[in-house]
């Protein structure tokens, strides 16, 4: 919402003060408009391997939609390791076997439909918890697997964000490649240059701007998952463990102690 926000802002502070000084019609030259759109859109497909395209392409639409990464979404994440590790504790590592080979059908997982219904963050959960029930791996062992893991996961989720950027860098360039193609037309020559810096800095950095925030908040919840986990290997009991998890969480999304507990509370009731 506020990327289209932003354009119109962007739009109107633009053409507005052009239009005080002269006719809009000037910038109507649609040869530029297209030869631009194509160049950049050449770039693009040029640069990238098809992965990377199909990544990128897909990571466009998540801009426009409110991040999922609230304070809602993390109440649930840590009431979920809660619950599991507090089943663990209870009944011991292997009682929750079923739960991790089938998540979908767990009394405890099925509750919080919007971890499930991410096979990332569920794969990354059930993973670890397999290699916790399976025991060959030490705390030390596990948390340098998942730091590799991490590492790997952000770097995929930042791709887009960079390839969006190098774009924004390249269309001044093709802008300025349109101005001297036009060169010859005299009235249109510096449009190509107008609409390439307009383009790249108005239209294109902003996506990829947003596309990096996107990779930063989805790195959150690994991390967090990743604190828990440690910490119940290490001994802590699931309400401590959590607590680990509570601390990773910016001032934004992270609920209170007293909110968290309470609200454990309450599902332990339902």
């Amino acid at each position: 919402m506020f990327l289209i926000i932003g354009y119109v802002v962007i739009l109107a502070s633009a053409l507005g003060t052009y239009a005080i000084h002269g006719s809009l019609l000037a910038l109507w030259v649609p040869t530029e408009y297209v030869a631009i759109v194509g160049l950049t859109i050449g770039y693009f497909l040029a640069a990238n391997d098809i992965k990377i395209i199909k990544a990128t392409v897909g990571a466009i639409p998540g801009i426009l939609k409110g991040s999922k990464y609230n304070k809602a979404f993390y109440i649930d994440a840590l009431a979920m390791l809660f619950e599991i590790l507090a089943k663990v504790r209870k009944e011991g590592l292997m009682s929750i076997e079923g739960d991790i080979e089938n998540p979908d059908a767990s009394p405890i997982f099925s509750k919080y439909p919007n971890l499930v219904h991410d096979h990332h963050i569920m794969e990354f959960v059930t993973d670890y918890l397999r290699m916790m029930v399976g025991g060959n791996l030490n705390t030390v062992e596990i948390e340098s697997l998942m730091d590799v893991e991490l590492e790997t996961h952000h770097h995929e989720a930042a791709e887009p964000g960079h390839v969006v950027s190098n774009i924004a860098g390249a269309v001044p360039a093709f802008g300025i490649v349109v101005a001297v193609m036009g060169v010859v037309n005299v009235m249109g020559a510096l449009v190509g240059t107008f609409l390439g810096i307009l383009i790249s800095y108005g239209f294109v950095e902003p996506v990829a701007k947003l596309l990096e925030q996107k990779a930063n908040e989805g790195a959150t919840i690994y991390k967090t998952i990743k604190m828990v986990l440690l910490a119940s290997m290490s001994g802590y009991a699931p309400q401590v463990a959590i607590e680990f998890g509570r601390k990773t969480l910016g001032s934004g999304v992270r609920p209170s102690f007293s909110e968290l507990e309470e609200e454990l509370k309450a599902r332990k009731g339902k």
